[in-house]
């Protein structure tokens, strides 16, 4: 794989077929998880891992299973991993594995990661798909991420609460409080705000999409170079 493959793939993750704001795949966990920075990052990285990890393990065998039993094969491969993510959480960051709940083992059923793994590591080579699984993940963390931040700004004042919860309690003063006796914003917090806050994400991207495909256009075309 080429370095210039590598931008590709993580270029397409990370913005240009983010799973968040442009194909809207996985509604469910990000509105309902991103409440805070922690929450909708841990999510993140934890649905990160799985499609890494599935794209790894499903690309080798994709010439190997029948086409009629592919679904199933490749839901019984994700849902392994997903129980290796969820044990290994609920040993190692139990109370945060106790806070994420039910949304742990539903990544499975996250259209997210079979809809990517149909799409690419069923028709590419291991990294590749790796290392595409990886990026979409990772960009659909930056989505959770900014999203969690504005509802925990603007519900609580705060960033990083909860942060406790992954690296014990000598994190707690890792907590930023950027509005002090801030009494709270409840819309925010609640679902409908989660809505609301992210169709402003995809309006925004859009709009800077958008905005350099005109600068691109308005860029002058070097004339050829005629050679004798």
């Amino acid at each position: 794989m080429t370095s210039q493959e590598m931008k590709d793939i993580f270029y397409n993750g990370l913005w240009k077929q983010n799973t968040g704001v442009v194909q809207l795949l996985g509604m469910c966990p990000i509105l309902a998880v991103s409440s805070s920075v922690v929450n909708g990052v841990s999510l993140g990285l934890a649905t990160a891992a799985v499609m890494a990890l599935s794209g790894a393990a499903i690309s080798p065998i994709r010439h190997a299973v029948p086409n009629e039993a592919r679904i199933p094969v490749f839901i019984l491969i994700i849902a392994v991993l997903v129980t290796v993510i969820q044990f290994a959480m609920n040993a190692y960051v139990h109370a945060l594995y106790l806070v994420l709940g039910i949304f742990i083992p539903l990544i499975v059923t996250n259209c997210i990661v079979l809809a990517r793994i149909e799409a690419f590591a069923a028709k590419q080579p291991p990294l590749q798909s790796a290392m595409d699984g990886l990026a979409m993940g990772l960009g659909l963390s930056a989505v959770l991420a900014v999203l969690g931040g504005l509802r925990e700004l603007f519900g609580h004042g705060t960033l990083l609460s909860g942060i406790d919860m992954v690296f014990g309690a000598g994190a707690k003063s890792w907590v930023i409080t950027v509005v002090p006796n801030y009494h709270g914003f409840l819309l925010a917090i609640l679902p409908p705000g989660a809505f609301v806050t992210l169709g402003l994400l995809i309006a925004g991207k859009n709009y800077m999409s958008q905005r350099a495909a005109a600068n691109e256009q308005r860029k002058p075309i070097k004339p050829a170079v005629v050679t004798a």
